[in-house]
């Protein structure tokens, strides 16, 4: 009989944070997958292990996913990933993916949970707290209030269009563009801004105001737009 995949999100860093359902579905797995050559090496494995350390005598796939935008790469890497975690399947294992933040809001896990699907396999999705409100939670504040709308916008792939849209605007990973970022939010002066680096994660940094912050961070980087209350 073949296993099961689990997709299951281990919160956007404090592992304090990771939630009773998702640590009993780790221990219940015969093995798990991270998306990074050594586990170790792997945040959302780090913020597991420190939750539940005898994960380290656990079988681990580890899954080498490519951070790229090349649509051939891209499918290339899913399909090798996809290939050890069917091997696992086909051995009768339940396999826990681990990943950060949500599993449902741009995900690697993604990717692997609709090749599993359309193979047949069953699959199960054990959802996290998403990074944007453990940001939020860090900066004491509220998303959105009343008829407020919250957008979310890959920061990546630019922020433009999304920057004109009414309501509070999350710009999650903005990486190399952050210098860009802060050019377009010269353009919206009324707008107060927040960035959080390394939520719940050690070396945390958190900004306030877009002066404060600098035009290069890390990969764990959000940024929160909010209109101002009139």
């Amino acid at each position: 009989m073949a296993g099961k995949l689990y997709g299951i999100g281990v919160g956007p860093g404090d592992p304090e944070l990771l939630t009773l359902k998702a640590l009993k579905c780790i221990r219940a797995c015969d093995a798990l997958a991270v998306p990074g050559k050594q586990k170790e090496e792997t945040a959302a494995y780090r913020i597991v292990l420190q939750a539940a350390p005898e994960i380290a005598k656990k079988e681990c796939l580890e899954l080498e996913m490519p951070m790229t935008k090349d649509k051939e790469k891209l499918a290339n890497s899913h399909r090798e990933a996809f290939g050890s975690i069917k091997e696992a399947l086909d051995q009768g294992k339940q396999i826990g993916f681990l990943t950060l933040g949500d599993p449902c809001i741009y995900s690697t896990y993604i990717y692997m949970h609709k090749l599993a699907a359309e193979a047949g396999y069953e699959t199960e999705i054990i959802n996290g707290i998403p990074s944007f409100c453990a940001v939020s939670a860090k900066l004491n504040q509220g998303l959105v209030e009343q008829s407020q709308m919250l957008h979310i916008l890959p920061s990546t792939y630019g922020v433009e269009e999304g920057m004109e849209l009414s309501g509070t605007k999350v710009l999650m990973k903005p990486g190399k563009k952050l210098k860009s970022i802060k050019e377009k939010l010269s353009e919206y002066p009324d707008s107060r801004v927040s960035m959080v680096e390394r939520c719940g994660m050690p070396k945390e940094r958190v900004y306030h105001g877009a002066q404060e912050i600098p035009e290069q961070t890390g990969y764990y980087s959000l940024l929160i737009v909010k209109e101002q209350e009139k």
